[in-house]
């Protein structure tokens, strides 16, 4: 019938134009008014890629690529970095999915580097956390070069992305995960993670954490402890960032909210964005306003103006 299939029609138009549009965030600050709010981002500048350059040492398993944007200035000043590290399940994926991101970073002056990193199953935790670190110690080395301010560097990811760079903020400095690759070089000023899966404890034996770990939780109760951010928050956690999507089912949204809760609990400044109506996917694939506000919650704490 006309009428059935005009109903049916406008229908999936209403539903691809609240899916397109957004269905709202709630913004959380744990003090004062969120960053976005406070200063608008910097005016875009331009930024020069490099080609891709290998920065895991000779003797590494696995030759690994990092994509490096440089902001193009005329100043002698140090400027941050940005350490960008993508999702897909500890498996598979790319730097490429994190390049419009890294592309806004540069913009708005970050040194911006974005890594490939080792794939599970073939490499088991804490193996890709070591190449994390190893990007860490080759952004000091090329500092001079780069102008980059080491003591502000940024990580910033998704998904198991967003793990990798929340571990690194809290546990690849110092303690069990700091040996042998870790140490200061390994610091990070602040972090924006989406999607984050910050307790690995919470997940059922699935595929993707198991071949991650190496076992189930039963099997190995110390390694999913110690491969959980949200288990590793002290005083000493560096700023946070978190956006996640309210209806994600891979990664349920109480990641987001008690590791939140627990950042509050120790003073670490910290925002979370949550994303209403939206599932792991699409709060990455229409992240738009939540990277935004990331970034500018990035400037507020490397001082970038």
């Amino acid at each position: 019938m006309p009428e059935l299939r005009g109903i049916r029609r406008l229908l999936s138009l209403s539903a691809l134009t609240l899916l397109l549009s957004g269905c709202g965030a709630t913004h959380q600050v744990s003090q004062g008014a969120p960053a976005i709010e406070q200063s608008a981002l910097r005016e875009s500048q331009p930024f020069t890629r490099l080609d891709a350059q290998r920065y895991t040492p000779d003797d590494w398993p696995e030759a690994l690529n990092a994509y490096v944007l440089l902001p193009e200035s005329h100043s002698k000043a140090l400027r941050p970095a940005a350490l960008v590290v993508h999702g897909g399940g500890w498996r598979n994926r790319g730097p490429e999915d994190m390049e419009g991101i890294a592309e806004q970073l540069a913009a708005q002056g970050y040194v911006t580097v974005n890594i490939e990193h080792r794939f599970a199953p073939e490499y088991r935790f804490p193996a890709q956390l070591h190449d994390l670190q190893q990007a860490m110690a080759w952004i000091h080395e090329n500092a001079g070069a780069w102008q980059v301010d080491t003591d502000r560097i940024v990580g910033v990811g998704f998904s198991s992305g967003a793990h990798l760079v929340s571990l690194l903020a809290l546990a690849g400095s110092e303690g069990p995960l700091a040996e042998p690759y870790g140490g200061e070089h390994a610091r990070l000023a602040a972090v924006v993670a989406g999607g984050l899966p910050s307790d690995l404890l919470k997940f059922n034996d699935g595929r993707l954490v198991i071949d991650f770990i190496g076992g189930t939780r039963a099997e190995q109760p110390d390694a999913y402890a110690l491969a959980s951010p949200a288990r590793q928050i002290t005083a000493n956690a560096p700023p946070f960032f978190l956006f996640h999507g309210s209806w994600d089912q891979l990664v349920p949204v109480d990641h987001a909210t008690d590791f939140y809760a627990a950042l509050q609990a120790q003073g670490i400044p910290s925002e979370l964005y949550l994303q209403r109506g939206r599932g792991h996917f699409a709060s990455f694939l229409l992240k738009g306003s939540a990277i935004e506000a990331g970034i500018a919650f990035l400037n507020q704490q490397v001082q970038l103006e």
